[in-house]
Formats: structure tokens, C-alpha cells, sequence
């Protein structure tokens, strides 16, 4: 068993699993507290790594592509402060750090771990229910539905039509970003039979983050939904998409619309010409949106 402790955590390693439990440290982040201990099996890892500096290093982990659905919702964009897979170790622990890394190394070789993308989460994700405040809303999920709250800071487009509940069987992507710069993050939601181009500000499958201490949990929120969501690169997801895209130079048959089809386009209808009267829409934006609906129709 290899084990280091230090003020921005635990990490243990017992020949098959790492088992992850943030520090108590004020420098913690809010993001990495929240989350908790993380068990990462050693078939879920890619590599490991120790980078030396002169007052302190840091221990990293690298995952192999779809095996956190955490990192798949985020995009690889948690910023080091709230990245659950590296650790802070200070200079007398060096020669700790890296027995860790030989011990982790070396179990991967022996068990002959490949390092290439898996299409099976191997992580969990993080537990439902859950409820975060951040940005202009608060999104709720328990592992069925997704409830978006919006607050005052909302804009009228959104608050206007109060919250709403999206099935689980509705979401076919989840995603979070940080704010960078002068660019707000979000957390949104893209819902099937209902795209929209909308900036988070108004779309109301999203909710838009200003850079606060609480934007990052939000992540936790797009992470459980994606957990649960079938995984992209899944045989059955593969052959669905390969099902969806028209040949070369074929054109795409126009599917059967029912009746429910039917009064689900001309809600979106209604949808698009208030989002247009509210100046969410562009004259172009409305009318090419509504011209591809009424093809479908």
C-alpha cells in the first residue's frame, strides 16, 4: 500500500483502487469538498505524474477519455484550484510522492492497463439528490429531472416562464463552463427536439454563471446528469449516430411526424416567435429557426 498525506489532501493506493479525500485545508476548494472521497479503480487511469517545484509539487493523475463522467461534462476545463485528480505536496514529501508514483506505475504495468478512451463510465459520478445555487438560477436534480429555478438576477425571458422540469429521457447532452475573462460560464442543457442557439443569458435550458465561488458546483450537477446519460462512445450510442447520419451526397429522409410530433413543433413555434418579440432572436435567427421547423412539419 502506498498512502501521502498532506494539508490539500489524502491519497491512497492499495494495489487496485486510489481512494481520493480532499484536505481540510482553508485552500481546499469549494468544488473538491463538496465532491468527497473518490475511489478511482487503476482500470480508469491513463498515467501518473509528479512535477517537482521549489517550495512545493504536484501530483497528478490522468484518466483515461470517457471514464469520469465528471471530466466528460466539464470538457477537461476544472481549473488546477478545483481539479479532484491533483495534490499539492510540499517539498519534505518529495521522496513520497514519488514511491506513490513508481507504485501506481507499476501496478498499471503489471495488470497491463491500457491507456486508450473506454466507452463505459468507470466512475460513478457524484451523488443524487442535489441542489446548487450559483449564477442567475439553481439547478436540482435527483436522478430522474432536472429543475431549473431561476433567481432575481434572471432575465425577464427566463423568469417570465418559471421554472422548469426536464426529464432525464429529454436531456441528450449536458455541459459546464468556467468564465473566462469577460465571457460568462454556464451550465446548460441541450434537450431533445428543442435546440436553440440562445446565449445562456436566455436560454432557458441553461443557467449563466459570472465567475463566483459557487459557479464550479455547478459541475457536480452537469457530472451527475451525465452519469446518467448513455455513454457517447457505447456501442449502441455509436451505432445510433451511424443510424442518424444520411449517406454521402444521399438526402436524409424526412422522418414520419405524429400527432404529438405535431403539437410538440408548434409549441416550439409559439416558443420561437417569443423569443423573437423579446429580442432574443434575430430577424435572420427567427426566420431561418422557423423555416427548419416548418420543414419538420
Amino acid at each position: 500500500m502506498a498512502e501521502i498525506i498532506q494539508k490539500d489532501g489524502t491519497w491512497v493506493f492499495d494495489g487496485d483502487t486510489l481512494r481520493l479525500t480532499p484536505g481540510r485545508d482553508k485552500n481546499v476548494s469549494l468544488l473538491r469538498r463538496e465532491l468527497g472521497e473518490l475511489l478511482v479503480p487503476l482500470a480508469a487511469l491513463a498515467g501518473i505524474s509528479f512535477e517537482q517545484g521549489k517550495k512545493s509539487g504536484r501530483l497528478r493523475l490522468r484518466l483515461r477519455d470517457g471514464a469520469d463522467p465528471l471530466l466528460h461534462a466539464t470538457g477537461g476545463r476544472l481549473a488546477e484550484p478545483h481539479d479532484p485528480y491533483q495534490l499539492i505536496v510540499e517539498s519534505d514529501r518529495y521522496g513520497v510522492a514519488e514511491y506513490f508514483v513508481d507504485e501506481v506505475r507499476n501496478a498499471l504495468l503489471l495488470d497491463q492497463v491500457p491507456s486508450g478512451p473506454v466507452d463505459a463510465y468507470l466512475l460513478p459520478g457524484p451523488s443524487v439528490p442535489l441542489s446548487v445555487s450559483a449564477g442567475d438560477g439553481i439547478a436540482s436534480f435527483d436522478g430522474e429531472r432536472v429543475r431549473l429555478e431561476w433567481k432575481w438576477q434572471a432575465e425577464d425571458a427566463k423568469s417570465a416562464a418559471g421554472a422548469r422540469t426536464l426529464p432525464l429521457a429529454d436531456i441528450t447532452a449536458v455541459e459546464w463552463q468556467p468564465t473566462v475573462g469577460l465571457e460568462n460560464g454556464h451550465l446548460r442543457f441541450t434537450v431533445r427536439a428543442a435546440p436553440t442557439k440562445a446565449p445562456p443569458k436566455y436560454d432557458p435550458n441553461a443557467v449563466e454563471l459570472w465567475g463566483f465561488k459557487r459557479d464550479p458546483l455547478m459541475a457536480l450537477v452537469a457530472a451527475a446528469v451525465q452519469a446518467r446519460l448513455p455513454h457517447p462512445a457505447a456501442p449502441a450510442a455509436r451505432a445510433a449516430l451511424e443510424d442518424a447520419r444520411p449517406a454521402e451526397d444521399t438526402p436524409a429522409p424526412a422522418p414520419a411526424t405524429t400527432e404529438d410530433d405535431h403539437d410538440a413543433l408548434l409549441r416550439r413555434l409559439r416558443e420561437l416567435g417569443e423569443l423573437h418579440r423579446s429580442g432574443v432572436l434575430t430577424d435572420e435567427e427567427f426566420t431561418l429557426a422557423k423555416q427548419a421547423v416548418l420543414k419538420r412539419m
